[in-house]
C-alpha cells in the first residue's frame, strides 16, 4: 500500500493508493486509518486529481541521517568502516517534495546527490530494543541526502553541508508493509544510472539503526531516519533531473536549478 500526501482543494491530505484508485485517508495516519472517498483512478502519482499537487509524504520534526552505511560508499570516500552508526541531523526546513527543484547555492563548491532509503517513524520511540524496532515503523520512502561536498571536507560536523533549503527531497509516497531488507536502490542523473545497489548491503540494518538512534534521542511519529547512500555519488548541475528509484516504493524525481 502506498500513502501519498497531496494539496487537495486547498488542504494537505493523505491519500491511499490501491487497486488502481486513490482514496482520501480517513482517521489518523499514525493511529487507525482507512480509505475513504475515492478521488482518482489511474497510476500514481502521475494521475492525481485535477488541481492536486504532490507534497512531501510527512512533515518531520527532524531528519536523523546516517553516514557511511554502505561498504562501497565508505571505500569511495576513503574512510574506514564505522564501528557504530554515524549520526547527524538535517533540518525539517530542507524538505521538499518529488517534483520540486533542488536549488544550488552559489559559492559553496561541489554539491552531490545521495540516493537513500528513508524510514518513516510511526510510533514514538525511546530506547527501543532491536527486536521491537520495526514495530515503530509506519513505512518507507525515498530520500536524496543532498550534500555540499567541499564544505563537508572543511569541517567535522555534517549539518552545515547538508542542511541547506531543498537539500532533503522526500517521496513520492510512504510504502507500507514492505520488507526493507533487500530492496534495489538506484540513482539516475538525467538518463544515466549513477548508483545501483541493494539495502542488503547496509552495514547497520533498519532495526539496528532505530535501536541505536532511539537510545540517543526520542523519535517522534513522522520523523525520518535516512539510512545512508551507496557508492556512485557525483556532483549535481543546473539543468539536471535527479531520480532516486527504490523497489516497492517508487521514484523521487527533482529538477536542479541555481538558487
Amino acid at each position: 500500500m502506498h500513502i501519498y500526501r497531496i494539496d487537495y482543494r486547498g488542504a494537505a491530505r493523505h491519500a491511499i493508493a490501491r487497486d488502481g484508485g486513490l482514496f482520501l485517508l480517513e482517521g489518523e495516519l499514525f493511529g487507525e486509518y482507512a480509505p475513504g472517498e475515492e478521488i482518482a483512478r489511474g497510476e500514481f502519482p502521475r494521475d492525481l486529481p485535477a488541481g492536486a499537487r504532490l507534497l512531501p509524504p510527512v512533515e518531520p520534526s527532524k531528519i536523523v541521517a546516517i553516514g557511511l552505511n554502505y561498504k562501497d560508499h565508505a571505500a569511495e570516500q576513503h574512510k574506514p568502516l564505522p564501528r557504530e552508526p554515524m549520526v547527524f541531523l538535517k533540518p525539517s526546513t530542507a524538505v521538499i517534495a518529488s517534483g520540486e527543484a533542488i536549488r544550488l547555492p552559489s559559492g559553496i563548491g561541489r554539491i552531490d546527490f545521495e540516493s537513500e532509503l528513508a524510514v518513516v517513524i510511526g510510533r514514538r520511540a525511546t530506547k527501543v530494543p532491536r527486536e521491537r524496532a520495526l514495530d515503530h515503523v509506519l513505512g518507507y520512502t525515498c530520500a536524496n541526502d543532498v550534500t555540499a561536498r567541499d564544505l563537508q571536507r572543511l569541517g567535522v560536523q555534517y549539518s552545515h553541508c547538508k542542511g541547506y533549503d531543498t537539500f532533503a527531497p522526500l517521496g513520492p509516497c510512504i510504502a507500507v508493509g514492505i520488507d526493507p531488507g533487500n530492496l534495489s536502490i538506484e540513482g539516475w542523473q538525467n538518463d544515466e544510472r549513477r548508483q545501483s545497489s541493494s539495502t542488503n548491503q547496509l552495514i547497520f540494518d533498519i532495526s539496528a539503526l532505530i535501536a541505536y538512534t532511539s537510545g540517543i534521542m526520542t523519535l517522534l511519529p513522522g520523523d525520518i531516519l535516512s539510512t545512508g547512500t551507496p557508492s556512485g555519488i557525483a556532483p549535481l548541475a543546473p539543468g539536471d533531473v535527479f531520480t532516486v528509484k527504490l523497489q516497492g516504493i517508487g521514484e523521487l524525481k527533482n529538477p536542479v536549478v541555481n538558487a
